[in-house]
This record gives C-alpha cells, structure tokens and sequence, in this order.
C-alpha cells in the first residue's frame, strides 16, 4: 500500500512538471544583445556592454547575450535558461555556438548558458568558476553593473577572438580651411550652372537623385539580425553552463 502511494506520488509530480513544461512561454527574443527589463544596470553600462557583445559578433560571428529579468516564476531557472536559449536561436544554426548569461533581480539568481559548439570552450566548471569569482563577490557588494560587465567580459575572454576596444575620448574632426572671397563666387557660380543644368534636363536630376539615395540606403548591413539588432541564428544548448545566487 505504501509503495503504491509512493508511485502515485511520484506519477503526481511528473505530471505536474509535464503540465509546467507545456504551459512554459519563454519571454518576446530580445532586439539587442544586453537586455534589461528591470533597471538593473545602469543605462551607460548597458549601451557600452551592448555594443562590446556586437562588436564581437561581428568579429567572431558568434552570439553573446546579456539578459536581465526580474523572476523565473514556477520554472527552475536551468530549464528556464534552456528552454528560452533555444527558442532565441542563439548561435549559429548547425554550429550552435552562442552563449547567455541570464540575471534574475528578484530571484537574485543568474546563469550562464552555453550552446553546443561551445560546451569544449567553455565546461560547466569555467562557467561556474566565472559565476563565482566575477559574478558572486560584485553582487553581493551591490555593485550590478561591474557584475555583469566583468561577467561578461571574462566570458569573452574565454572564448576567445575579442578585438581590442576603440581608444576612449572624444573625436576630433579636422577643420576645413576657410575659402576666400574669390573662391566663394567660383563656387556660387558652378553652383549655379548645375542649377540650371538640373532644371533643363529633369530626367537626368531623377536619376542623380535616384543614385543618391540607393547609396544612402545600402550601408553595410551584417550577419546578426535585420536593422542592425540582434536576431538569432539559429543555434540551440544542451543544458550546459553553471548557476549561482548572491
């Protein structure tokens, strides 16, 4: 009898997981690659880790995201961590080699996933070690932003093929020469001729205007996502990467 109220019980529990795991609806893909739906970080650190992660993708072609949530809810975070990694695609699709490091405030619980081409890199035990000798000690001292950054960045390192960042400090621009009066009148003068020119030939105007904008409108666009964001490619992770709680 005993043994038979323990396997209801346990029938009991899978089902419930089973029923968990159906209703689970991993978060909208996020269009950059440091996302914070909490204020966790400070919008500064944000926009310079954010374009540290893009620059890198560009570099390397693989995907790096931060991603900043209040709660897991029901979910146990690693499942969470997988589910939603896979549904994102990050990673190249067929080389899956993406990484995530998932933060929870409320929780006060964070992840590092890792995709399947990468697990050789970056084992459970360099991710744990990561978690808790950058993550961990920060946190707990309230500093978020240097937690995450430093997180992050020490992933990077771990992978490898990071470009030196561009020097920090304002640009400066050369300043054009100042024309002279007689070069003034050259140029209204020439100015003036096109004008007319223009005006005389409409066909020929719609054309130079037509090839200015197609040039205007074709900049360099990337492999990572339409618009200059983040999109995922595809990859998917097997559950490897480590945890921690501060």
């Amino acid at each position: 009898m005993h043994t038979k109220a323990r396997g209801a019980g346990l029938a009991a529990i899978l089902l419930g997981l089973a029923a968990l795991a159906a209703s689970f609806q991993p978060p909208p893909a996020p269009e950059r690659w440091v996302t914070d739906t909490v204020g966790f970080l400070s919008e500064p650190t944000r926009r310079a880790l954010d374009a540290r992660l893009e620059r890198y993708e560009r570099d390397t072609g693989r995907q790096v995201i931060v991603w900043i949530g209040e709660s897991t809810g029901d979910v146990p975070l690693e499942e969470w961590a997988a589910r939603t990694f896979e549904a994102w695609g990050i990673g190249g699709k067929g080389r899956d080699d993406g990484a995530a490091l998932f933060v929870f405030a409320k929780d006060r619980r964070l992840r590092i996933e890792v995709g399947y081409g990468l697990e050789p890199v970056v084992p459970d035990a360099i991710a744990s070690r990561l978690i808790q000798q950058e993550a961990i000690p920060r946190l707990r001292a309230g500093d978020p932003d240097g937690a995450v950054s430093a997180t992050a960045g020490a992933l990077l390192g771990a992978l490898g093929g990071e470009t030196a960042p561009p020097p920090a400090g304002p640009t400066v621009r050369p300043s054009l020469p100042a024309l002279g009066t007689g070069q003034l009148i050259l140029l209204g003068v020439l100015g003036l001729f096109l004008l007319v020119f223009l005006v005389t030939h409409p066909r020929m105007a719609l054309f130079l205007l037509f090839q200015i904008m197609s040039r205007g409108g074709s900049g360099g666009g990337w492999r990572g996502g339409g618009g200059g964001g983040f999109r995922g490619g595809g990859g998917r992770s097997g559950g490897g990467g480590a945890s921690g709680s501060w």
